[in-house]
């Protein structure tokens, strides 16, 4: 589904979806938005990058946000850029900004994190979904079944699924007695799959169509 408008309505960017453009990044506290913007480039057409500074002093956080053009780029460079800048989605600039830091800056100095690599275990709203306690009693994988009561069309479903990186594949079927829609969806490491299923777990799509999102058995240990 796309929208259309006409020429002379402005850019295309007033209507790109800003979660998904922006990605917010540890950097070494003497990077300077030329620093940032030099290693991050490769991974697709950079609008802006902005380094957080102490407001008394003037001096770097070491943190910084790096917009792209394309959502498809900002997932990019978070499944491609080195682990040391923690890459995750920002948080939209209507949230608290301040508070997003601070749990992002406390979250990565936790020493049991630092060794975990994988680009979503960092954000904030995901972190405190993991405490929940049916997410400690829920078995987890990589692979997700999605249920639907209307029919799925691959190329869309592939489409949404595919905006948290690391989807390996999309697999739609049809029940022909129901017409109901059942998909099977796998990624490459449990932590998308899991954010996958916070994110998109009784999302409408279409419109007034609730998806029901659960875990698949993949045969691998659910405890790592």
């Amino acid at each position: 589904v796309f929208i259309a408008q006409s020429r002379a309505s402005g850019s295309h960017r007033d209507l790109e979806d800003e979660e998904l453009t922006r990605i917010f990044v540890m950097i070494p506290k003497t990077y300077t938005e030329e620093d940032l913007r030099e290693k991050f480039k490769m991974y697709g057409d950079i609008e802006y990058c902005s380094i957080i500074k102490n407001k008394t002093t003037g001096e770097s956080k070491g943190l910084g946000y790096v917009r792209y053009l394309k959502p498809s780029q900002a997932a990019r460079a978070i499944e491609e850029c080195d682990r040391s800048y923690r890459a995750i989605l920002a948080e939209p600039k209507n949230k608290s900004s301040e508070s997003f830091e601070h749990d992002y800056y406390s979250a990565n100095m936790r020493p049991e994190l630092r060794g975990n690599t994988l680009p979503f275990c960092m954000q904030p709203e995901f972190c405190s979904f993991e405490k929940a306690e049916t997410r400690i009693q829920e078995p987890v994988s990589k692979r997700l079944s999605v249920v639907s009561r209307l029919p799925f069309i691959q190329e869309q479903l592939f489409a949404l699924f595919d905006l948290v990186p690391g989807l390996e594949y999309c697999d739609v079927q049809r029940d022909p007695h129901t017409n109901s829609g059942y998909a099977v969806i796998q990624y490459s490491t449990a932590a998308s799959a899991i954010y996958a299923k916070y994110k998109l777990h009784g999302f409408e799509y279409p419109p007034g169509n609730r998806l029901t999102v659960i875990f698949l058995e993949d045969g691998n240990d659910s405890s790592e």
